[in-house]
């Protein structure tokens, strides 16, 4: 009998462990074929193989699986489904450990599958392509067999191609091309085009040079591309070609054509496409690359570096973007059918918009204005107009901060002028600017902005059919306006404000550039009191209320649609529930659930999460997120992590998929190993950062402690970057954490304030007068709130152990921050731990060290919230001439 009953309890649901954390399968990829009667979703744990599960629709049925499996793809006609199966992780990780050879390895293979049955296999695929417009594909096999098979997927036509290096099919037309370097038989070198349809075989172009930025046109009738020849004395001297559909191509403009700047060329580095009903080719442009001195060796010229206090772009953004700007490019755009071609951009006016539709473009100078973007971190800029007929420019905007946009006709630009909270159009037609907006008649700005500077927007919906009206958000509501602002703006949704909930237009043909609003458009909706949401309808051609077609306590994703039918994918969740995929229709009524991931959580035990609130030490009303214990009994005392960031209430039901994180706990591990956790929200007062933290975060503890159920002597803090910092600074104002983990945090604002984002060069002044740092001033106009707010000045009152992750190649926090942090409490004798993964950035990304983290983030917590052992690594320490042997776990 005793036996027994140990059996049953070795079945009981378990704590998950890092190990279980890496195993964890999770859905990253859903697609649904254009007429809706299939699906393919693929579901992968955070490393291992992959499998994509085949799903028949109207069945809701699970036709085939494939393991280890990567990308997959649904035809053109929907008939037929391709994916490829993949080597398994673990038997190449044996060929690796081997030290097979690169050339040796296994390859992929082909599935291709006939939905109505049957499906063949290609062994040893190195790349394919499935046409857009067509039941045909190309591939190419083994690693040096350049031959390209260009088929139809029912295996009836075949067409072999040789020596081909680069190939791909039109998006919107039943066309190939491909380039080769012919055969010594009857194959020339060139680039050709296929046309599936008729099966026609075509020399574009002939030439062993090279070709570049191959484009067709949205209806297939035209193909564009760039050429030289591979004995050209000019490096990056390109040729403009054109091909009509079928037709040998004749070229269009060279570096000889006298439209084109002196000593100005055509680059390969600017990409070539067509716009305005394809009667546009745009192309980049440069000036003649210089040459470097071959006559000097290497070894007498000095190595420099020049930094001027005046320059517009800070050095270190210089030297970031230093091969990006040596192949800079400037846009230009030529007429076909006038065959006129017009420099748009310039070294002036680098920044360049071209309309989709339209006859103006935009082009912008910040040069003169560049040298305060350093600590303002936006940049004022002179904005003009710019005709594609004659080139003429006017100008729009002086010194101002705009970013305009262009509407979907061309008809207008529009902006959100931060500095006054508006919205302003302006009419190319007429040159004249409109204001649709002011603070006193549409609230624009985002009403939760709490830092120093200008709130940004909510944004735009789009706009309506012909350019007619412009559709804006505010927090809650989808508003329109008439782009001129002589019609009352007319609120679409009505109730948002009123019910809480913020109206977001979903766009499911993203090709689709505007909105008819006589049509039923689909809405995502927040509703900020219980944080759930959902799918609505509504035409938004009159006022009213949108109707709820599916919402509740959950949370909803974007959903996807069948390109030809309405039935669409989408993923339901909560903090408990996994985020299956559930097949449903546009009217949302009757939802099919796909997959069944989730039911591996009854394995384990699984938290619940619930909504607090309190009141700030400043009288503020919080909210914030509680996650209990599986089995959670109000009489018993938990240990607890407080992990937070800005504001995450509204991630109430978020699921928080399990995953081994570069930054954060797993809310899910700590729950089943019996720890709370509590996520509060922040917010904060200008000039008082670390305060603010303090008066949101200690009263909110606090209020779980009378509760009667907290461990008020088991409380952790965890935090990452802009919550290690925070974490940081608690530590110097309170006793109340036993363990803190801080990952990449600044301690010392005067020297973070002088230092580099070396992710990309910028200087990190304006965070602290701008954006999240939140000081408003510079060290020298509030040195008092860069100290108060710095934790490296008051290290002495640290009396909590800490755990500080910083990594050597941090792009954004320079990990000199965490040094000082850790040689202070060092100095100090404070029990203190540093995590550096060599050559890993902001986070951990490799996966191995991503694991270590976690063991060693809860080994930690474990020991002084658990009263655990302390492990061999914060008990001994791990030598460097240990390294390569232990790890100290």
């Amino acid at each position: 009998m005793l036996l027994f009953l140990l059996s049953i309890t070795g079945q009981a649901q378990r704590s998950l462990t890092v190990e279980d954390l890496t195993a964890w399968q999770r859905i990253t990829d859903k697609v649904i074929s254009d007429d809706g009667r299939w699906s393919a979703v693929t579901v992968a744990p955070w490393e291992g193989d992959a499998t994509v599960y085949l799903y028949a629709n109207q069945k809701q049925e699970l036709v085939g699986s494939y393991t280890p499996a990567g990308d997959s793809d649904f035809s053109f006609s929907s008939t037929y489904w391709l994916v490829e199966e993949t080597p398994s992780k673990q038997e190449t990780d044996s060929l690796k450990l081997k030290k097979t050879k690169k050339d040796d390895m296994p390859m992929n293979r082909l599935v291709i599958r006939r939905l109505s049955g049957g499906e063949e296999r290609i062994d040893s695929v190195r790349l394919y392509s499935i046409a857009a417009k067509a039941d045909w594909m190309a591939y190419q096999r083994a690693r040096k067999d350049s031959t390209l098979i260009v088929r139809s997927l029912n295996g009836e036509k075949e067409h072999r191609f040789p020596a081909v290096t680069d190939f791909d099919f039109a998006e919107k037309a039943p066309l190939l091309y491909y380039i080769t370097e012919g055969d010594t038989l009857e194959t020339k070198a060139g680039l050709y085009s296929f046309d599936m349809e008729n099966e026609k075989n075509v020399l574009v172009k002939e030439g062993d040079g090279f070709f570049e930025e191959i484009t067709w046109d949205e209806t297939g009738s035209n193909l564009a591309f760039l050429y030289r020849e591979d004995n050209d004395s000019i490096p990056h001297a390109m040729e403009l070609w054109l091909a009509g559909r079928n037709s040998p191509a004749r070229k269009m403009i060279d570096r000889a054509d006298p439209a084109l700047p002196d000593g100005w060329i055509i680059s390969e580095e600017g990409s070539v496409r067509f716009i305005n009903d394809d009667n546009y080719i745009v192309l980049g442009t440069m000036p003649e690359p210089r040459q470097k001195d071959t006559t000097q060796l290497d070894e007498y010229r000095p190595k420099v570096q020049v930094w001027s206090w005046d320059e517009p772009v800070q050095y270190t953004v210089q030297q970031y973007n230093r091969e990006r700007d040596l192949k800079k490019t400037y846009t230009a755009v030529y007429h076909i059918q006038r065959g006129q071609f017009l420099q748009i951009g310039t070294e002036e006016t680098p920044d360049v918009s071209l309309p989709w539709k339209g006859e103006y473009a935009i082009v912008a100078n910040s040069r003169p204005y560049s040298v305060s973007s350093m600590w303002e971190y936006e940049t004022r800029k002179d904005i003009y107009s710019v005709s594609l007929t004659t080139g003429e420019r006017h100008r729009m905007l002086e010194a101002d901060y705009a970013n305009p946009t262009l509407s979907p006709n061309g008809q207008f630009a529009y902006w959100y002028a931060r500095r006054d909270s508006s919205w302003y159009t302006y009419e190319f037609a007429t040159d004249k600017q409109y204001r649709l907006t002011t603070p006193q008649t549409f609230t624009a700005w985002d009403e939760q902005n709490d830092t120093p500077d200008y709130p940004s927007a909510y944004g735009a919906a789009g706009w309506a059919e012909k350019d007619a009206n412009i559709l804006i958000y505010d927090r809650y509501d989808i508003w329109k306006f008439d782009p001129r602002g002589v019609e009352t703006p007319v609120n679409l949704t009505v109730n948002g404000r009123a019910e809480r909930i913020n109206y977001r237009l979903i766009r499911f043909d993203r090709e689709k550039r505007d909105i008819n609003l006589k049509e039923t458009q689909w809405l995502t909706g927040f509703n900020e009191r219980t944080k759930g949401s959902g799918y609505y309808e509504k035409k938004l051609a009159t006022p009213s209320a949108p109707k709820a077609l599916l919402a509740g306590n959950y949370r909803l994703t974007a959903p996807v649609k069948a390109k030809e039918e309405k039935a669409v994918l989408y993923t339901r969740e909560t903090f408990e529930t996994y985020p299956e995929v559930y097949l449903s229709d546009l009217s949302f009524k009757k939802s099919h659930q796909l997959t069944r991931e989730g039911e591996r959580q009854k394995d384990f035990k699984w938290g619940t999460a619930e909504l607090v609130s309190w009141t700030s030490l400043d009288g503020k009303r919080l909210e914030g997120v509680l996650c209990k214990p599986a089995g959670f009994d109000p009489t018993k005392k938990y240990p607890m992590i407080v992990n937070f960031y800005e504001r995450n209430s509204e991630n109430l039901y978020s699921y928080h998929m399990p995953e081994p994180h570069r930054s954060t706990i797993d809310y899910h591990m700590y729950n089943s190993q019996d720890y709370l956790v509590f996520n509060p929200d922040v917010v904060y007062e200008d000039g008082y950062p670390g305060e603010s933290c303090y008066n949101c975060v200690i009263p909110g503890v606090m209020a779980l402690i009378e509760q009667g159920f907290v461990d008020e002597k088991a409380i952790g803090a965890q935090g990452h970057s802009w919550g290690a910092y925070q974490v940081a600074y608690l530590a110097t104002r309170t006793r109340l954490f036993a363990a803190i983990e801080s990952g990449a945090p600044v301690v010392n604002m005067f020297s973070a304030y002088g230092g580099i984002r070396w992710g990309s060069g910028l200087a990190r002044s304006f965070q602290y007068e701008h954006t999240q740092s939140r000081i408003g001033g510079t060290p020298w106009s509030a040195p008092r709130e860069f100290m108060e707010n710095s934790p490296l000045f008051t290290m002495d009152k640290v009396e909590t152990p800490i755990l500080i992750m910083h990594n050597d190649n941090d792009g954004h926090v320079p990990w000199y921050q965490g040094i000082e942090y850790f040689v202070a409490l060092k100095r100090l004798q404070k029990p203190a731990w540093f995590l550096n993964y060599p050559g890993e950035i902001h986070w951990p990304m490799k996966m191995a060290n991503r694991i270590d983290f976690q063991k060693r983030m809860l080994q930690f917590f474990n020991h002084y919230l658990k009263g655990e052992p302390m492990p061999k690594w914060m008990e001994e320490g791990l030598p460097a001439v240990d390294q390569d042997f232990e790890l100290g776990y």
